[in-house]
């Protein structure tokens, strides 16, 4: 309790009582103005969108579980699953051969990185649905003209989702080489030398020491690269793969409703990046236990505040 500033001192002496100190709050008035506006604009788009006739909100309702779009929407899941497992197999073996100490194997990996990271996409999409008139027949066997062992015309083994595969995939690989690659290298080499002294061969030091504590920098641009991965997949429409995309494209070329089923297709990308970036939080607070000074963002925060409250929710007695 703070005494009154007027209480008068106790005879025979000084009061050698300090001053009271009031707390005064910061008033953020710039804060609660530059708020203000925002809400204000915020809520004058929504009231614009939802008022606008010409988004035609019921078109983008009676198609938003339509079969033909509920099919693209699986094709494009399916493309970006196969393309990122062969892009983070890919990328670690061609982390490993860049950091390889035989310079042959070190400059092989080093050129595919440079020349398919230098190429757009789209490009190597293109490339891979016209390879046949490069080479009509795909044979495998023993190199230099040796026996086939099976093999088929271009245009049977390299159909339009094979096409898109691989051009998703091995673009990814090159991406994916460079974040593994500094997870390996942000273990410090002290970790390789007791790995060594301890009689660990090169592949064992890689698969029990190094790769597990590099997971805490490889998983974050890992989780990125998968969200962006689900939105390139759209490109595959330019080689007639039906993904997402391009089922919508097939439908408004035939009703000339461009706008509602472009919403379509945004309102279901929109929901798988939210799920993978919440999965994203939960992998990166698995490998990130212990680091401190870790920056959160609006995702995460929300996740946390709300399993928070959930586990500090009292118990029934």
């Amino acid at each position: 309790m703070t005494l009154p500033e007027s209480s008068a001192a106790p005879a025979g002496g000084e009061s050698n009582r300090p001053e009271a100190i009031r707390a005064v709050p910061v008033r953020h008035v710039g804060r609660w103005i530059a708020s203000a506006i925002v809400a204000i604009l915020i809520a004058d788009v929504i009231y614009s969108v939802v008022n606008n006739s010409r988004f035609d909100w019921s078109t983008v309702g009676s198609y938003l579980f339509s079969s033909r779009v509920l099919d693209g929407l699986v094709l494009t899941l399916e493309l970006t699953v196969i393309a990122m497992v062969i892009g983070i197999v890919l990328g670690v073996l061609l982390a490993v051969m860049r950091m390889s100490l035989n310079p042959l194997v070190s400059a092989s990996a080093s050129f595919y990185i440079w020349f398919v990271r230098g190429t757009p996409v789209l490009v190597q999409l293109l490339f891979w649905s016209f390879v046949s008139a490069l080479y009509p027949h795909i044979s495998f066997g023993v190199p230099f003209g040796g026996p086939e062992l099976f093999g088929g015309s271009a245009n049977t083994v390299i159909t339009p989702f094979v096409a898109a595969v691989l051009g998703l995939g091995l673009n990814e690989g090159a991406y994916m080489s460079e974040i593994v690659r500094a997870g390996m290298l942000s273990v410090s080499e002290g970790q390789h030398e007791a790995a060594s002294a301890l009689g660990m061969t090169r592949i064992q030091t890689l698969r029990r020491i190094v790769l597990p504590q590099a997971m805490r920098v490889i998983i974050p641009p890992t989780g990125n690269e998968t969200i962006s991965m689900l939105k390139t997949t759209s490109l595959v429409s330019v080689i007639a793969v039906t993904d997402l995309l391009y089922a919508v494209q097939l439908i408004y070329s035939q009703n000339y409703k461009q706008i509602p089923l472009l919403l379509v297709a945004c309102f279901w990308y929109l929901v798988f990046t939210t799920v993978l970036s919440i999965g994203q939080y939960f992998i990166e607070r698995h490998y990130g236990r212990g680091v401190r000074g870790r920056q959160q963002g609006v995702w995460e925060k929300a996740i946390a505040r709300v399993t928070e409250r959930r586990g500090s929710t009292p118990q029934e007695a």
